[in-house]
């Protein structure tokens, strides 16, 4: 079955007759069920129900009704965001028999808008993972190398689109769980501004920082889709109520042509010590594009930067330890058998059902949350955060978009970190101070190593500024082919 072509183009296709709807639900189902277990991308698929919904938008469109912007198009939902079909596992053995009374916001709005839900993809656990290890059922295999990871915690659905299973996936993005995946596969991981996009049905991790988002082989695919599922959402508290944009029309040639002279500001602090050269090498390359295209490029500092990785893992960790304290065995998730009391019960419940990294977050954070050492560690984490965010406030009086690495690394080796959780956590650090700022972000191929393997560069914007940052990614993907790639055996 051949690879699945741009989003937008197919959606046209099935809104003109061109091509069914059906038809384009039947091959997606057919490329993942032969060439999903060399990579382990989906922890289920939804064939009867996405069949169904495919039959009844051809009948919608013979009737001459609007079949909708994502007319017929195939969609991975990461396995966090709840769906009223299937079931909802995070990844996890506490929630392995899990099933959602409803569906996330998002997931409504994809298919109202047309788009089709194929299956849910894999994770790590409750989404804490840069690698897509730590999930309780399969390992996800990078598939331009399979001895290496594809990223995380969004590993799944970036590995569904860079093998063009489905033109589009949904995934979510803590500290760039959306955006390192798509730098270590190759396509392009788009992260809203907070409160951009509604996290009604998420299965919160930290709720301050969780963002729901995109990945897609290309810009213009993803400004369809978000244009599809931002919005205020009154299931929300913090869903914010402001218009959205034409955020496809805002990439359009015509727009391109008519916007001021880009201004870059490329960071500083994330080209210096423990970045890899051939990662160096291709953002600074990308950045002579951007010079050719008559952008003009300065340095900016984001002073406190070094203090993001340590900011950040107290914030989550201490966010995770809340959320987390929900699934006991009786509220919600998995319960041990042969227990005496509530507390034992609790204990073992959690024991069996969480994993190694799940544990790990959630001791610490309870640690840093503790009446000995709130005002120690959780205190001042929140200081650091607002000194965070207003050096990003600053950088944009004077520049439209920061530019940087997405990963310090192209994908590792399976299992070269998961004994070393701190080398693991370093794999996001130029993701995390996005969302401790809350601003968007999007990561778009940039290269490839000497070995074939993706790179990916970080373009980062304003609050609400989605429009002017994927205009930023397009004009640069105009100028080169590297989100054109295709894994050798996907192709």
């Amino acid at each position: 079955m051949p690879p699945f072509p741009p989003a937008i183009s197919l959606a046209r296709d099935v809104a003109a007759g061109r091509v069914f709807a059906e038809e384009a639900c039947r091959a997606a189902l057919e490329r993942i069920g032969t060439a999903d277990g060399r990579w382990g991308a989906f922890l289920q698929r939804t064939d009867e129900r996405a069949l169904e919904q495919a039959r009844a938008l051809d009948q919608a469109c013979r009737r001459g009704d609007a079949p909708g912007p994502l007319a017929g198009v195939p969609v991975a939902v990461k396995d966090n965001i709840c769906t009223r079909f299937g079931r909802t596992t995070c990844g996890s053995k506490m929630l392995a028999r899990y099933r959602s009374p409803f569906s996330a916001t998002v997931v409504e709005r994809l298919e109202a808008a047309g788009g089709i839900v194929v299956g849910k993809t894999n994770l790590d656990e409750f989404a804490m993972g840069s690698s897509t290890e730590n999930s309780a059922f399969q390992l996800t295999r990078n598939p331009w190398d399979e001895t290496r990871v594809p990223g995380g915690s969004s590993g799944g659905s970036a590995v569904a689109v860079a093998t063009r299973m489905t033109p589009l996936a949904l995934g979510s993005d803590t500290g760039g769980s959306v955006r390192q995946p798509a730098a270590l596969t190759g396509v392009v991981g788009l992260k809203p501004t907070y409160g951009r996009v509604s996290r009604y049905g998420l299965v919160a991790y930290g709720s301050s920082l969780d963002q729901i988002g995109v990945l897609s082989t290309c810009v213009e695919d993803a400004a369809l889709l978000l244009g599809v599922i931002a919005g205020h959402d009154a299931a929300d508290s913090t869903s914010v109520d402001r218009p959205v944009e034409s955020h496809l029309e805002g990439v359009s040639d015509a727009a391109l042509a008519a916007r001021p002279k880009l201004r870059i500001g490329i960071v500083e602090e994330y080209l210096g010590e423990g970045l890899d050269d051939e990662v160096r090498q291709a953002v600074l390359a990308a950045l002579d594009v951007y010079r050719r295209l008559g952008a003009d490029v300065r340095p900016v500092s984001l002073p406190h930067a070094r203090h993001c990785i340590a900011t950040y893992y107290i914030v989550a960790m201490a966010e995770c330890s809340s959320n987390l304290a929900r699934f006991d065995g009786v509220h919600f998730g998995s319960r041990a058998a042969g227990t005496s009391d509530v507390y034992e019960l609790y204990a073992a419940s959690r024991a069996a059902g969480f994993g190694p990294e799940v544990k790990r977050r959630i001791i610490l954070g309870t640690f840093v949350l503790s009446s000995g050492y709130y005002d120690e560690y959780y205190g001042q984490a929140l200081k650091v955060r607002r000194l965070i965010k207003e050096d990003y406030d600053r950088a944009f009086e004077t520049v439209d978009v920061l530019i940087c690495p997405t990963s310090p690394t192209p994908a590792f080796r399976l299992g070269e970190k998961l004994t070393d959780p701190l080398q693991m956590y370093l794999a996001d650090a130029y993701t995390l101070g996005v969302n401790l700022a809350g601003v968007p972000a999007v990561s778009i191929p940039c290269g490839f190593t000497r070995g074939g393997l993706p790179l990916g560069m970080q373009l980062i914007g304003p609050h609400f500024g989605e429009t002017g940052l994927l205009q930023a990614a397009r004009l640069y993907e105009r100028e080169t082919d590297w989100h054109t790639r295709v894994p050798p055996g996907a192709a």
